[in-house]
Formats: structure tokens, C-alpha cells, sequence
């Protein structure tokens, strides 16, 4: 089951590259549950995929559109859970955020079930997105 996570977890971050949100939607399950760190406007559990697109969508509106997720390692499977290591960036006004980061994915039947996002510095993460 692991390679097969392992290639579900890729096609994850391929559509988020591509910027392909129905793509996402399909392989995140409907009652997803997703762990946001850090102590921002965007920070804290969300249940569900119309809450985790809600929280994307702003937080594409905060950066103007600028965030951008890239996975720049290959991706660790161990059984039903999936690491990546991950650049996340973005911008708005005056403002710039880059950072290195891990995504702890864990799947089941085939779809993201749960989410854990790890950022390299939470502090900058958190004046970036404010409150």
C-alpha cells in the first residue's frame, strides 16, 4: 500500500503546482482533516474539504494570489502516511515569505484523510499571514 500512497501523495502535489483545485478536491476525502500550524489568521484544525478550500482560498487572497507549495525531495511512504519536503513562498504588498517545510499526509481507500503541515520558521510564517 505504501508505493501506492506514496503515488496518490504525488499526484497531490502535482495538482497543487499546476494549481489544479479540482484535482485536489478529488483526492482529498470529503471529511478530511487538516492540522495548520502555528498561531495565524490561518492556523488551527479544519474539518472537511469546503473548510480546507476556504482556508486555501484565503489565504491565495492574502498573498495576491502569489502562494506557491513545491515538493523538492522525493516523497517517504510508511504505510498509510506520506512525507514530503516542501518549499512554500509567497507575497503581497511589501511582504515576502520562502521557507522550507514538511507535509505529513495520511491516506486511506485512495484518498488524503488527514493533513500535518510543519513550517521551517513558524514565527516569519505567522507575521507573513498575520492575524
Amino acid at each position: 500500500m505504501t508505493s501506492k500512497n506514496v503515488d496518490i501523495a504525488g499526484e497531490y502535489f502535482q495538482a497543487v503546482q499546476q494549481g489544479d483545485l479540482a484535482r485536489v478536491g478529488e483526492l482529498l476525502d470529503e471529511q478530511v482533516v487538516w492540522h495548520q500550524p502555528g498561531a495565524n489568521r490561518f492556523s488551527g484544525e479544519r474539518k472537511g474539504r469546503d473548510a480546507v478550500f476556504a482556508m486555501l482560498g484565503g489565504m491565495m487572497e492574502v498573498s495576491q494570489g502569489s502562494f506557491a507549495i513545491d515538493k523538492i525531495d522525493a516523497l517517504m511512504g510508511n504505510g498509510d502516511m506520506v512525507a514530503a519536503s516542501i518549499h512554500f513562498a509567497g507575497r503581497r504588498e511589501d511582504v515576502s515569505m520562502s521557507m522550507d517545510g514538511v507535509d505529513v499526509l495520511r491516506l486511506k481507500d485512495g484518498k488524503i484523510v488527514e493533513m500535518w503541515l510543519f513550517s521551517g520558521d513558524q514565527v516569519a510564517e505567522d507575521a507573513f499571514w498575520g492575524q
